[in-house]
């Protein structure tokens, strides 16, 4: 294998969750295809032509050339208009089309990984042109493919998968984000700490301090008298921060402590994918 030790647990991550997928593909009967998922105005299908889709883009494979319906209520932005293009064009892909397109792309993606021999700094194509590095793209895969596992998971009623390396690599990914939420998106105090206490398959504890300047950094150590202190599960701030869920949906299993206006601002920002 000739995988860069940076890539691989990416490629592992990504190579475990697209299993799954396969796997709850093909067992499908009709009517599940076209049942709603947490994923703003996709359906099962849906999620499946979009891993199709981006793994094929991975590939190097050609955009399909597509017009988009106007009446697509959930593209909105150029990003959405850029994802919508790989699944609309399989909305109308009979069942056994799906399943063996997603087979021969995983084949075909299984395949690239075994002779990936690229540096993690090679600058690539990434979605609407831009370029961005190899260990992000991988990054990005592993990440995207463990949260329509999980989208896919939950519209089946098939939980599991909490705690397999896609979910750490989307725990990263996300903790990233959460610098920004509290000090830019929530408009934290300048000097003050957020607490996050996170509990179930993954568990974490992270404070957001907030600096004089009202620059935002993450860290692993518990605050003392921070601001506030929001306590959730796992799933629940995976939901939250993929956009799966509101905050007044999600509202049961969110506890907060402190100043109350904050943790709200913060929920009401929580959101961070396109």
């Amino acid at each position: 294998m000739s995988l860069h030790p940076t890539l691989q647990p990416y490629a592992d991550a990504w190579t475990h969750s697209i299993e799954a997928i396969s796997e709850m593909a093909q067992s499908l009967v009709e009517g599940e295809w076209n049942r709603r998922t947490p994923c703003p105005g996709w359906s099962v299908r849906d999620i499946i032509s979009h891993v199709i889709g981006m793994d094929c883009e991975m590939l190097g494979d050609p955009r399909p050339i597509h017009a988009l319906p106007r009446d697509l209520f959930h593209v909105a932005t150029e990003h959405q208009r850029y994802m919508e293009m790989q699944v609309d064009v399989r909305r109308h892909h009979t069942a056994p089309e799906m399943t063996a397109e997603l087979e021969y792309t995983v084949i075909r993606r299984n395949r690239q990984l075994r002779g990936e021999s690229r540096d993690p700094g090679t600058l690539v194509r990434g979605p609407l042109g831009k370029e961005i590095t190899l260990e992000q793209a991988y990054r990005t895969r592993a990440f995207d493919v463990w949260v329509h596992e999980q989208d896919l998971r939950t519209a089946l009623g098939r939980p599991g998968n909490l705690d397999s390396p896609g979910a750490y690599v989307t725990r990263d990914v996300l903790l990233e984000a959460l610098p920004k939420v509290v000090a830019r998106d929530a408009n934290a105090p300048r000097s003050s700490a957020i607490v996050f206490d996170v509990h179930g398959p993954v568990e974490f504890l992270r404070t957001v301090r907030v600096d004089i300047q009202g620059r935002g950094t993450l860290e692993a150590v518990p605050a003392l008298g921070p601001a506030a202190t929001l306590t959730l599960d796992w799933e629940t701030y995976v939901r939250l921060a993929c956009g799966r869920v509101s905050p007044e949906a999600a509202a049961d299993r969110v506890k907060t402590d402190g100043d109350q206006e904050l943790a709200a601002a913060i929920l009401r920002n929580f959101a961070v994918t396109p």
